[in-house]
């Protein structure tokens, strides 16, 4: 009897030991979200100009016990590892950079989760909006880019101008400028053959006349019509500078702080660019305005901003989506700004900071960040990069001599009545 009970023991234990060791792997290869300091570890990857500071990431561990591994990702790459790593249904990382015009796209592969958002963060970050489709938002605006106008004081003052209110007086003012000799070339735009000329596209459009696409996705004839004669005019009067139909996005745009025009609409980053010794040579004479629209100053803008997003294959999903908070939350976009000169996208952090000068000579900056809306009634297609394709080369081919107004509005038309149709 004692070596039967001294067996049954021994069994009993080794089993209970096994069963220890088994659950123990278990968890380990499930890749628990515990380092061996009991910590949750979640992996974010973003460009290198978000990424935050070591001291804001071990603060954000210290309170919420989630480490956060960092990789630092191309723009242009992040992307293609998104969709290689879902095909596989596995996960890049638990939160990955969304950029604006990628939201339809991922939406309609389902490669995003959904984040809860209260209304109190809804109301403070206007640029949301191009995160939501349908009822869903899907990733948090982090770093701000919203269009606005420039004009060159000194340039205006020789030309006896007053600040623009409508387009239609934008054009007369470039011509006037020219007609004086004070300036060449004194209207900027991207004309080339890519993206930034899709997107200057839709803002001319949006801020003049409201409305870019009908409720069914298709192109509202008349103010597309409206933008694209408008550009044929000021290229046709020599306005714009030739080189634009080839030179990258943002070398058009550095011809307001080169001096060399007199007046665009732009992305933010030219409030501070204009006023650094470093990159301008127009220090204290460009002020930021709100733009212009076809019957006085303008009632919307659209931003080309950048946000962040839990994965659907993310095996950390609550912890990804308490770092996505934490991340864009009024104390950390604060301090993006510090760190990484990050416009923010709350208008409360953007008012503060231009409340106590730490952003200066920003003119109508606050009052254009609250404007911003997006031009997509149904949330960025899933098929943004086909149609975006389709809107810059009839554009660069109008300005190229190749095509009029209207034959660029049907070819591009066409594409997207197609598109919109799938």
């Amino acid at each position: 009897m004692k070596k039967r009970t001294m067996s049954l023991i021994l069994s009993t234990a080794l089993m209970l030991s096994v069963g220890l060791t088994a659950c123990s792997n278990g968890d380990e290869k499930t890749g628990t979200d515990m380092d061996k300091k009991g910590k949750e570890e979640i992996t974010f990857m973003i460009p290198e100009w978000g990424v935050p500071s070591d001291k804001m990431l071990e603060e954000f561990t210290t309170d919420t016990g989630i480490k956060v591994n960092v990789e630092t990702v191309a723009w242009d790459d992040i992307r293609n590892k998104i969709s290689v790593a879902a095909n596989g249904k596995k996960a890049p990382a638990d939160v990955v950079e969304v950029d604006w015009s990628w939201v339809g796209e991922f939406d309609s592969a389902g490669w995003l989760e959904p984040i809860t958002v209260d209304a109190e963060t809804m109301k403070d970050m206007p640029s949301i909006s191009s995160f939501k489709e349908g009822d869903k938002i899907l990733g948090l605006p982090y770093a701000n880019d919203f269009r606005i106008g420039y004009f060159n004081t000194e340039i205006y003052k020789k030309a006896n101008l007053e600040e623009p209110q409508t387009w239609d007086e934008v054009l007369s003012q470039m011509k006037t400028i020219k007609e004086k000799d004070i300036v060449e070339y004194p209207f900027t735009l991207p004309l080339n053959a890519g993206e930034g000329t899709t997107t200057a596209f839709l803002w001319l459009t949006f801020i003049r006349d409201g409305k870019v696409f009908n409720d069914d996705n298709t192109l509202v004839k008349e103010n597309a019509l409206s933008t694209l004669k408008f550009i044929e005019q000021a290229n046709k009067d020599k306005l714009i500078n030739p080189i634009n139909t080839t030179a990258k996005d943002i070398d058009t745009y550095r011809q307001i702080s080169s001096g060399e025009a007199a007046f665009m609409v732009g992305p933010t980053s030219f409030v501070g660019r204009v006023n650094d010794e470093k990159e301008s040579s127009v220090v204290g004479e460009v002020m930021p305005i709100l733009p212009p629209s076809a019957s006085g100053k303008a009632t919307k803008t659209m931003a080309l901003v950048e946000g962040i997003g839990v994965t659907k294959y993310s095996e950390n999903k609550e912890a990804a989506e308490t770092f996505v908070k934490w991340y864009t939350s009024k104390e950390s976009q604060a301090q993006l700004f510090e760190d990484n000169n990050t416009i923010p996208t709350r208008s409360s952090v953007l008012e503060e900071l231009i409340s106590t000068n730490k952003l200066k000579n920003t003119g109508a900056m606050l009052e254009t960040s609250k404007l911003i809306e997006s031009p997509f009634p149904n949330g960025v297609p899933k098929y943004y990069t086909e149609m975006s394709s389709a809107i810059f080369n009839a554009v660069n081919k109008m300005v190229l001599g190749q095509s009029s107004a209207e034959q660029a509005f049907e070819e591009m038309n066409k594409k997207i009545n197609e598109l919109a149709k799938k």
